[in-house]
Parts: C-alpha cells; structure tokens; sequence
C-alpha cells in the first residue's frame, strides 16, 4: 500500500498551484491536511476550497505539527531562508519555491542544516517535468544527439506596474533579484539541465521596463563545460511573451517555441535530425519511451517515490546551488564588466550575496 505524506502548504499564491497540479493529481501520495497564510481571506477561502480544517497564520505552528511530513514553502524569497532552517531544525522534508535563498553562503549553510537533519530539502523546478524536455534528455543521454554545439534561451514576458503592486517584487531584500532570480531562473536551469554546467559567462543587465530596485533585463554569453556556448536573454517587457530554446547538435536541432512557457499543448517540442538515419533510431528511441507526468505532478511523484524510498530527491539543494551559482556570477560579471569563471569560491565577493551591491 503507497505511503501517503501529509503535507502543509505555507503562501498560497504559488501555493494555491502546487496543490491543484501537483497534489490533487498525486491523491494516493499526498494528503494536504494544513494551510499557512498572512491573508486571512486567501487561508481561508482556500481551506474551503480544498476542504482542509487546519488553518494557520503563525508558521511556527506548522513546524510544530508532529504528523506534517512535509512542509511545502511558497513565501517571497526574503523569506524561504529562515522557513527551510526551522522545518530542517524539526526534521521535516521541505518543498520550496524558487529563488531558495539569495546567497551562496546561505545555501551553503542550509547544506549544512540539512546534513544534521531527518529532511532534506527539494527545489521546485518543474520545467525539468515538461514532455518536450525529458525526451530530449532521452536523446542526448541515449548519445543519438551528439556534440553539443550553441544554444540560444528566451525568456521574454510582460510584467507592469500592476505585478509590483506587491512591494516585495521590486526589491532586492523581497525578491533577491529580478528577471535572472525569479523568471528566467526555470528557463536557465532547464537548459543547463540538457546541456551541463557552466564554465563561464558574461553578462549585461538592466533596469528598463519598470521603475524597481531589481533587473527586468538580462543579457547573457555562456560557455559551457561540454564546449558548446550559450546566449540567454531575458526581460519583462516583451509585448508578445514567449520562452523559446533551441539546441544544436551534431545530428539534430532540438527547438521549442512556447507561449508563455516551455509547457503550452498546443507548442510542443521539434526534433530535426541530421539525415533519415538519425531520425529513424531518435523515433525508435522516443517510441519505447514513457516520460513522467509533466509539471508539478511528475515533480512530486518522483519526489513522494524518493521518500518512500529513502533514494537521493530528484531535485536537490546542489541542483539550487548551481542555479545560485550561475546567478552570483552573472551579477558579478554585469557589475564588473568582466567575464567570471565558475564556480564562485567563499573568497568571492559575492558569495555572502549580492543584493546590497546595486
């Protein structure tokens, strides 16, 4: 009989989706049996909604339920640093909304929390669960696609003055950074999760659409550790949002064009192989291949089964850790004007965090 984690969900913005997509589609794992919020209306027209008694607006009083399997953190970034500490500190697993935490050495030392600690900690970063992606990662891994050549990431979206009505948003202390730390953060690890991790980078960023402490538009030229190079750009004031990626291979060009995200139906991904060779061994290999459930829903099960299982979580704080690492870099590089080799050391002057520097 499948073991079902009970599990409360604190934020319910974001939160509100982790539940429709990611629990309510895992009913035999998961049991959502406790709400956290500030916004006494959102808590409780959410408790109505997804029929949960527990309701609480001190999450403290979440840590201390001894029957929460896991805590589920949904908060502006700010706060996640604090919450993960404490659910760590009371042996509880963790699910956290991205950026996790705004500083190397803070990830750091949430490594070490989690090393002394009965939890562990999963980042959420879904994009990895979309179709497209995980029959490309098939395919590479499968050695058909070859030598990695260039790749270019999109993240152009649409966010006025009506997104910041949330003060949190605009700053470097609520949000932790801008268009890098909380949009393009899916896209970017998306890619390095197909491609490898970075060798090193230039960047370029900018205030341009909106009157915030923070970025909303990035510029970015990668190498990465495969030798194939990267650019990714991003900003917030596209008047037709899409992401787009496309990778080039030696024996095929993998390419999605999405609107808004990596996952819409009606976008789904192009494989183009090099000759009919190719392309028939990249359908024989699709062919006998069932990916996981996409989005949240695929995140969760892998995650509920790595529980169970006492196996390693499909995501991890060193999968966060990289992401924070390219960021850190990125920063650094746009306020230097220089090119910064990965990874950023404990001497850097970054690594204790950026967001006082801009």
């Amino acid at each position: 009989m499948t073991r079902k984690l009970k599990v409360a969900v604190v934020g319910l913005g974001i939160g509100r989706n982790h539940i429709l997509n990611g629990y309510r589609t895992n009913t035999e794992r998961f049991e959502v049996t406790a709400l956290c919020d500030l916004d006494t209306d959102l808590l409780h027209s959410c408790g109505k909604e997804f029929g949960v008694e527990r309701l609480e607006k001190d999450y403290l009083e979440i840590v201390g339920m001894d029957d929460i399997d896991v805590i589920d953190v949904c908060t502006p970034p700010g706060t996640h640093r604090k919450m993960i500490l404490a659910a760590l500190h009371a042996g509880k697993y963790v699910i956290c909304e991205k950026p996790l935490v705004g500083a190397l050495a803070e990830i750091d030392e949430l490594l070490d929390a989690e090393s002394r600690s009965s939890g562990r900690v999963m980042p959420i970063m879904q994009y990895r669960y979309n179709d497209g992606a995980q029959k490309a990662r098939h395919i590479i891994n499968a050695g058909l696609a070859g030598k990695p050549l260039v790749a270019t990431c999109e993240v152009h979206w649409l966010r006025d003055e009506t997104y910041y009505e949330k003060d949190w948003r605009k700053s470097w202390s609520g949000a932790l950074g801008g268009v890098l730390m909380n949009h393009a953060i899916h896209a970017n690890d998306l890619m390095f999760y197909l491609l490898g991790p970075v060798r090193s980078l230039f960047a370029r960023t900018a205030t341009r659409v909106n009157k915030i402490e923070v970025e909303d538009c990035a510029s970015i030229s990668v190498e990465l550790e495969c030798g194939a190079l990267a650019t990714t750009s991003a900003t917030l004031g596209s008047v037709e949002p899409l992401s787009r990626m496309r990778l080039c291979f030696e024996n095929v060009t993998i390419e999605t064009d999405s609107r808004p995200d990596f996952t819409a139906a009606d976008a789904p991904w192009r494989f183009v192989a090099a000759n009919d060779a190719i392309g028939r061994k990249i359908n024989a290999a699709l062919a006998d291949f069932t990916p996981p459930p996409s989005g949240f829903a695929g995140q969760m099960q892998d995650f509920h089964k790595a529980v169970c299982e006492k196996t390693p979580l499909p995501l991890t704080l060193g999968d966060a850790r990289q992401s924070l690492d390219f960021a850190t870099a990125a920063y650094w590089s746009a306020k230097t004007y220089s090119a910064v080799a990965l990874p950023i050391l404990p001497d850097h002057p970054f690594y204790n965090g950026w967001q006082n520097a801009f």
